[in-house]
């Protein structure tokens, strides 16, 4: 199928048929049958699909080393072509959600790589926490803003698919929120951004698990979680509410800051100058490279630039120069 799209056949035509993870995918859910043969997948019909299926088979048998099994898994979705990662994620969720299975935190982490795309190195008001495959705009078996992976199979397929399965199990994973390890509260706020949220569901309990949460960094993690659906599925109370949140000077320095990059995020409105001064007062050096550790901010970095400042410069001070091209220009 790669080979035949990248010579310009028909994208559409291959909607529905066995080369479509979204087919795939919808075949397995709503959730991996107790009888399913594991094998019976059709793992070989999608780039390195027979990697995906070793490592997932892995992380299943409670086998070790489960950092090589995982590395497959996030490093083809690093390389761009993340198709049969997106085949594995309703293999992947029961595994997350098992309070008792050994390897649940890094089958959750790995959750999130094929139900996002084009978004490393993203930092600007117009592309940060953005959805690509917007049904409004396009239509579902033609061509979005995801392009293509190196593989040459549509990226807006592989993340639709993730997407889906990750929408399936909302209820499921919903509860992670809570859990007692604040790794998982946080990668679960990364997984539920990607799902589709029409009823407000997963907004209503991001805010619910805000109310109550103790922990800076994971009040920021739901603050970037609730931005990212909200841009997603509109809500203006929400953006009110962001706002609020980067305006409280009690509230914690990671909070606040989540909360005015989300904000930058759903306004077209000009930058406050109570803003601009927040954002340059508490996002300095040694905060930035603390808040690498919530997933959004370590998608946005670039060479020599943590993600939180990419950020503030992308946002706030695009006239600055961009640290990644002076780096790539004094080689020369």
């Amino acid at each position: 199928m790669c080979r035949k799209v990248t010579d310009g056949a028909d994208l559409g035509s291959f909607s529905e048929g066995p080369f479509d993870v979204r087919t795939a995918v919808a075949g397995i859910l709503p959730k991996p049958r107790p009888g399913l043969d594991f094998d019976a997948v059709p793992w070989g019909n999608f780039p390195h699909g027979h990697d995906v299926r070793e490592a997932v088979s892995l992380l299943r048998a409670d086998g070790e080393p489960v950092m090589d099994a995982t590395g497959v898994l996030w490093g083809l979705c690093a390389d761009d072509s993340r198709a049969a990662v997106a085949l594995a994620v309703p293999f992947l969720i029961p595994l997350a959600i098992n309070a008792h299975h050994p390897h649940r935190t890094a089958a959750l982490a790995a959750l999130s790589g094929p139900a996002r795309a084009r978004h490393h190195g993203v930092a600007s008001r117009e592309e940060f926490l953005l959805h690509r495959n917007d049904p409004r705009r396009h239509a579902p078996d033609t061509h979005d803003d995801y392009g293509y992976e190196v593989t040459g199979y549509p990226a807006g397929w592989s993340v639709a698919a993730a997407r889906a399965a990750i929408t399936t199990a909302t209820t499921a994973l919903l509860p992670l929120l809570g859990d007692s390890d604040p790794t998982v509260r946080v990668d679960a706020a990364y997984v539920l951004a990607t799902a589709a949220d029409p009823a407000h569901t997963i907004r209503t309990a991001l805010a619910n698990g805000f109310a109550t949460e103790s922990d800076a960094m994971v009040r920021a993690a739901l603050l970037l979680a609730t931005a990212e659906i909200t841009r997603a599925h509109p809500h203006p109370p929400t953006v009110k509410w962001l706002r609020e949140r980067w305006h409280d000077r009690a509230e914690a320095p990671e909070a606040r800051l989540s909360a005015a990059v989300g904000w930058l995020c759903l306004t077209d409105q000009s930058a406050p100058e109570e803003l601009r001064r927040t954002v340059d007062t508490l996002a300095d050096n040694e905060r930035a490279h603390a808040m690498e550790a919530l997933p959004w901010m370590s998608a946005a970095s670039g060479t020599n630039e943590p993600g939180l400042l990419r950020c503030r410069r992308c946002m706030l001070h695009p006239e600055e120069p961009d640290p990644e091209e002076v780096f790539w220009d004094s080689l020369f």
